[in-house]
C-alpha cells in the first residue's frame, strides 16, 4: 500500500469509452461513481474530465480527492489501488484501467 503523510490524497482512474456513448457514459458515472465518491465520509470532492482521443473515442478520467488513505478504503475496500466498477460499466468500457493512481496533493 502507498504511504502518504498528512496532505489529502487525489485518487485518479481512466477509461475509454466509444464517443457516442460518452455523454450516457458521463450521466451514468455522476450517478454512480461520482455520487458514491461524495456520500463517502472522507471525501474532498470528485472530478469527471473528458478527452477527445479521435477516432470515434473519448477517455473518461475520474479525479476524487480524499482526507487520508483509510477514508478511501471505506469506499474502495482493503485493496485500494484496484478500480471500483460498476454493473453496467462493461456496456460502455472499451478500455479501462484496472488499477488506480494515488497522489499526494502537495
Amino acid at each position: 500500500m502507498t504511504h502518504f503523510s498528512g496532505q489529502p490524497v487525489v485518487r485518479m482512474w481512466t477509461g475509454v469509452v466509444r464517443a457516442e456513448d460518452a455523454d450516457r457514459y458521463i450521466r451514468y458515472v455522476e450517478r454512480t461513481g461520482m455520487d458514491a465518491y461524495s456520500a463517502t465520509p472522507g471525501n474532498l470532492g470528485a472530478w469527471l474530465l473528458t478527452r477527445d482521443l479521435g477516432n470515434g473515442r473519448t477517455e473518461i478520467t475520474t479525479l476524487s480527492r480524499w482526507e487520508n488513505l483509510a477514508v478511501i478504503a471505506a469506499f474502495a475496500g482493503d485493496d485500494i489501488e484496484r478500480a471500483v466498477f460498476y454493473p453496467e460499466d462493461d456496456e460502455f468500457l472499451i478500455e479501462r484501467d484496472e488499477r488506480v493512481r494515488h497522489y499526494q496533493q502537495a
